[in-house]
């Protein structure tokens, strides 16, 4: 039950409440159960403080100080918890729906079976947070640290989830359906929005599997002056009926680009890289094409030297490693796009999609 006496000291207000948390740091505040509904207690020092059942809904805690804390069952519904210390408070099954925690340090905090529904997480600190079988249904989880972080179980449909810092975090079980359908669960917050819009939206399906059919990845260095290549590129090959996919290595020589690289070309029905005054694709390309099984063809300007390691490329991996195409101007190359580069690549795509369904065999003696 709540402390009336703390209560009356609450009342008299942030100030006057914190200087006697401060002077009388032994006693362990008891408000459980207590109306603090739409309460203003921005900076309020709340830590270690019995909250139990408290309904702090729609109330102001920005920046307050709630280590510790017990907050079990507790009503924070749409309340503002930004940049509030909750590190090791106990918020199990606890009402956080549409609470704006954003920048909040929750870091050791449990909050197993908490209600997390369309909460604001973004940039909150969930370091070893137990949010096992917690409600995370369209919560926005924007640059959230969920370093070791427990979320078994936990209910993601909907969930906003970018740039997670996610080391070892438990995933397991994670439902990805609303309440009203059968559960289906995956073991990464990050692809679960992704494998619920390929369940329920065919559209996202034909995008995919248009893109593995008509996919074309443009790879080269496209500076000012070189520009129109791309341009021109890109507009012959939608005549054509492709999707043209464009990535620029005109960016910092220092950043590696391999993990991008390598993903657009697995989803690309073939590659075309102008490797012209290549400088930053090399190690890129290096690192891709051993590993990407699908037809590229280097393109180079006539007068340019290919880069060094191109002939290796072509002699380890000439399955679908096309030698270079030397072009002596914009026009000659669309003029030869058809029976060089695309017919080619496409024919040749054929061929490894039919040794890719090629099964074992083995011999016997």
């Amino acid at each position: 039950m709540t402390d009336k006496a703390h209560i009356a000291q609450l009342k008299k207000g942030v100030a006057a409440w914190n200087a006697w948390r401060d002077e009388n740091p032994d006693i362990r505040p008891d408000l459980s159960g207590a109306n603090l509904y739409r309460a203003q207690l921005s900076k309020v020092n709340l830590g270690e403080v019995n909250l139990r059942e408290a309904n702090l809904s729609e109330a102001s805690l920005y920046d307050a100080r709630l280590a510790g804390a017990d907050l079990r069952k507790a009503k924070l519904y749409q309340a503002d918890l930004n940049f509030a210390k909750l590190g090791g408070a106990d918020l199990s099954m606890a009402n956080l729906s549409g609470a704006r925690l954003r920048t909040a340090d929750l870091a050791n905090a449990k909050l197993f079976r908490a209600n997390l529904n369309a909460a604001h997480l973004g940039n909150a600190k969930l370091v070893k947070a137990n949010l096992t079988g917690a409600d995370l249904q369209y919560a926005l989880l924007v640059e959230t640290d969920l370093t070791g972080a427990d979320l078994t179980g936990s209910r993601t449909h909907g969930v906003s989830a970018w740039g997670l810092k996610l080391d070892g975090a438990k995933q397991q079980n994670l439902v990805i359906t609303p309440d009203d359908e059968p559960e289906v669960t995956v073991d990464n917050i990050e692809v679960a929005q992704f494998i619920y819009l390929l369940l329920h939206n065919e559209k996202i399906r034909d995008v995919i599997d248009t893109i593995g059919r008509k996919g074309v990845l443009l790879l080269g260095r496209f500076t000012e002056g070189r520009i129109e290549i791309l341009e021109r590129l890109r507009d012959e090959l939608r005549n054509r009926g492709y999707l043209p996919i464009i990535f620029n290595f005109d960016k910092p020589e220092t950043k590696n680009f391999t993990e991008t690289v390598r993903l657009l070309a697995g989803l690309s029905h073939f590659v075309i890289a102008d490797v012209t005054n290549p400088k930053s694709a090399p190690l890129e390309l290096q690192a891709t094409v051993p590993e990407v099984m699908v037809p590229f063809r280097p393109i180079i300007q006539e007068g340019e030297k290919p880069f060094a390691m191109l002939a290796d490329l072509w002699i380890q991996h000439r399955d679908w490693v096309f030698e270079p195409l030397y072009y002596s101007s914009l026009d000659a190359l669309v003029g030869a796009l058809d029976e060089k580069i695309i017919g080619p690549a496409k024919a040749r795509f054929a061929e490894l999609l039919a040794r890719k369904a090629e099964k074992m065999k083995g011999e016997h003696v």
